[in-house]
């Protein structure tokens, strides 16, 4: 499904955890813009730092890998906190699998499975970062990249320009992803454009890799908090994270949260890294929720695109923006909103495929809000 790239004409209203969800015309509270410099990526490439303030938020992005640094959003109280995992400066991202947090993941989101896929009889070579497999677009992907920011109203849009073979993909492509930031009647919303452009033919898979947790303690672990997705299915993996081709019903699974319950109720010992198969993929639907009870912190999730990655990860220890310490498990999610991992070898599932003349644009919202009943 396709979405305007500067669409913003709708938002979310409604009470906090409801079934029926109502959109009105968009009049959010304006926000502000600054930046600033953030020292160098990998290369020496000068990397900049974006501040995007709204009334009651306040996220923070960088031009290295496109991503989101921190995202400080009110509790119950009004007590704003930040609610993603990062780093207060650009080096903690250069090295390990940290570069993934809070950025831009590209070209190929999720695996490829031998790190090879065939396209329109030509078939291409990745390079293998997970086992036998591509990961997240290869060694050197979106998120290790130095992207080109601008200010735009309420936000910023970042741009790469990926050449022909980069990590072995064809096609120069273009990618616009677009970040603002909005309130409206209590509600935070933080949007998310992506937009694609191709000379060949490619393929094409991109989300943002944000790590959340809503509590106020830092070192609080997400098990508590209460989820729920609008997935009737998933796509069932082997033991190295590609899936098998096959699309199953979640119920009776641990991955069955149709109706909202805890995180930790069902979690398998090695955490969560499934593949929602979305039932209404747009943004007029309701794809996921969050709740952490003690906080009150909500986060709602819309998008166009067909799945989500329910990512609760063991990971080592890492610092939040803030300079706090993380304990080393569960103390994150990930809803990594895309399409299905390994696609280009599943003509089953929706295509990535992307070919001169077509446009790809997909869009997610990440809305905000807090609940004062606590638990």
């Amino acid at each position: 499904m396709k979405t305007p790239m500067r669409t913003r004409r709708c938002f979310l209203l409604g009470a906090c955890l409801a079934a029926a969800i109502l959109f009105v015309p968009l009049a959010l509270s304006a926000a502000t813009v600054t930046e600033a410099a953030w020292g160098n990526g990998a290369a020496g490439d000068p990397v900049a730092l974006y501040t995007i303030t709204s009334p009651h938020a306040e996220v923070k992005i960088s031009t290295y890998g496109a991503r989101i640094v921190s995202l400080r959003v009110p509790n119950a109280q009004g007590k704003l906190g930040n609610v993603v995992l990062g780093f207060d400066s650009v080096d903690g991202y250069l090295s390990g699998r940290t570069s993934a947090m809070g950025s831009t993941i590209g070209r190929f989101a999720n695996r490829i499975a031998g790190g090879q896929f065939t396209l329109d009889g030509a078939a291409y070579s990745i390079p293998k970062n997970s086992g036998n497999n591509a990961l997240h677009g290869g060694t050197i992907g979106f998120d290790r990249k130095v992207w080109t920011g601008s200010i735009v109203k309420d936000g910023v849009e970042m741009t790469l320009v990926s050449p022909d073979g980069d990590m072995g993909f064809p096609g120069n492509l273009t990618v616009h992803v677009l970040f603002t930031l909005g309130e409206r009647h209590g509600r935070i919303t933080l949007s998310i454009e992506y937009s694609a452009t191709t000379d060949k033919a490619t393929v094409v898979n991109l989300t943002n890799h944000s790590y959340f947790n809503l509590a106020d303690d830092s070192q609080s672990p997400v098990l508590g908090d209460i989820a729920k997705f609008d997935a009737d299915s998933f796509t069932p993996t082997d033991g190295s994270g590609i899936p098998t081709g096959e699309i199953k019903p979640v119920a009776g699974t641990p991955v069955d949260f149709r109706q909202m319950h805890s995180i930790g109720d069902q979690i398998p010992q090695r955490g969560y890294d499934n593949n929602l198969v979305l039932s209404h993929p747009a943004i007029g639907h309701l794809a996921a929720e969050v709740m952490d009870p003690k906080s009150g912190r909500v986060l709602q999730v819309f998008t166009t695109q067909p799945g989500i990655q329910f990512y609760v990860p063991l990971f080592p220890s890492a610092p939040a923006a803030n300079g706090a310490p993380r304990p080393q498990s569960m103390a994150a999610f990930c809803l990594e909103t895309q399409h299905f991992p390994d696609s280009p070898n599943r003509p089953n599932f929706p295509s990535t495929a992307l070919r001169p003349g077509e446009r790809f644009e997909s869009k997610t919202l990440y809305v905000f809000s807090a609940s004062k009943l606590q638990r």
